[in-house]
């Protein structure tokens, strides 16, 4: 999922609407991003200014209706699949759309599984409310569980850079 986020960066694209329906795994077990009707392009620090996306999967900032750094955006909403992925269940969930809002702002969630203490602090670092305190890509890679977990056999392709000159 980093991967993809990272390789959208590269072409200016920003997805939009992370989340684990929009991730498919092949035959081979790769990641595959899917379904990019909300994505837009943008340029490096250009804000972007339409919410869209999944609302337990929102970053603060397009719930309070503030232009966005489009990256960390989508780089939220991947915490939030990473959340659920390692604990089973959303860190942000609630019938009422404004209590699930003020959950989000506040970044009010409890890790109820046992995690090591690596993967708590990416994710705590990751589900940030304040987008220019919150990791970037570089720091997640850099990040000691992501280093210890991610182990590619090989480079990654660059793959189709389309509509780059």
């Amino acid at each position: 999922m980093i991967s993809a986020l990272t390789y959208l960066g590269k072409l200016g694209i920003v997805h939009r609407d992370v989340k684990p329906e929009n991730l498919l795994l092949d035959q081979q077990l790769n990641l595959k991003m899917i379904d990019f009707g909300l994505s837009n392009m943008y340029k490096p620090g250009e804000k972007l200014a339409t919410a869209c996306g999944s609302p337990c999967y929102a970053a603060p900032e397009l719930i309070k209706g503030l232009e966005y750094i489009g990256p960390k955006a989508d780089l939220w909403s991947a915490g939030v699949v990473l959340f659920t992925m390692v604990c089973g269940h959303l860190p942000f969930e609630d019938s009422n759309t404004q209590s699930l809002y003020q959950k989000i702002l506040n970044a009010r969630y409890k890790f109820t599984c046992f995690l090591s203490q690596e993967i708590q602090s990416l994710i705590q670092n990751i589900l940030v409310p304040d987008p220019e305190l919150r990791y970037g890509l570089k720091q997640v890679v850099s990040n000691a569980w992501f280093k210890k977990t991610y182990q590619p056999t090989e480079a990654l392709p660059d793959g189709i850079e389309v509509g780059i000159d």
